[in-house]
């Protein structure tokens, strides 16, 4: 898989590296969020011709200098609405609201600390991201809607079984842990 990852502390940065290269990923690092989004654009650019995502999920970190991580989402979801982007931050309910409110859709959020298998299995686990796609078509059914509690139910439940990490999730405004 390719991986970009916006971490503004090396020391961190490298244990990302050195796990995702040891499964064979292609990994592209960071140190703030302007230079996240010029690596994110440069490979977009090369992309263009053979149509495949610049990125197979792109990490970021909440807090950074430059631009913050929501920023930069934002600036990404911008170009492709169906990128992959996982929060990594210790700043897990200030990254929840903000998320809900301005990216409206599903995200993935791992609180830091967080073990580095989780990472991985988190980034790997692509039956993972391609129910929590699903998911964000039925938010955007339902709030089309006026749902019914059942509906709401069996949007959460389906949120449930997609879980298998310690990775919370957003939709619309609930939390899942």
């Amino acid at each position: 898989m390719r991986i970009l990852i916006a971490e503004d502390e090396p020391d961190i940065a490298m244990q990302y590296r050195i796990v995702l290269e040891e499964k064979n990923h292609d990994v592209v690092i960071t140190e703030n969020g302007d230079a996240c989004l010029k690596a994110y654009n440069e490979r977009t650019k090369i992309n263009l011709k053979s149509k495949e995502p610049a990125f197979d999920a792109v990490i970021l970190d909440y807090r950074m200098p430059k631009k913050d991580g929501m920023e930069v989402a934002k600036e990404i979801l911008a170009v492709n609405p169906h990128q992959r982007i996982i929060f990594a931050s210790a700043y897990i309910k200030d990254t929840l609201v903000d998320s809900i409110k301005q990216l409206k859709q599903v995200v993935e959020l791992m609180q830091k600390p967080f073990e580095l298998d989780a990472l991985v299995g988190t980034i790997e686990d692509e039956e993972i991201y391609a129910k929590l796609e699903e998911l964000n078509v039925k938010v955007q059914q339902i709030k089309d809607l006026d749902p019914t509690h059942e509906q709401v139910r069996d949007l959460m439940d389906g949120l449930r079984k997609v879980q298998k990490y310690d990775v919370w999730y957003a939709v619309g405004d609930t939390i899942f842990a």
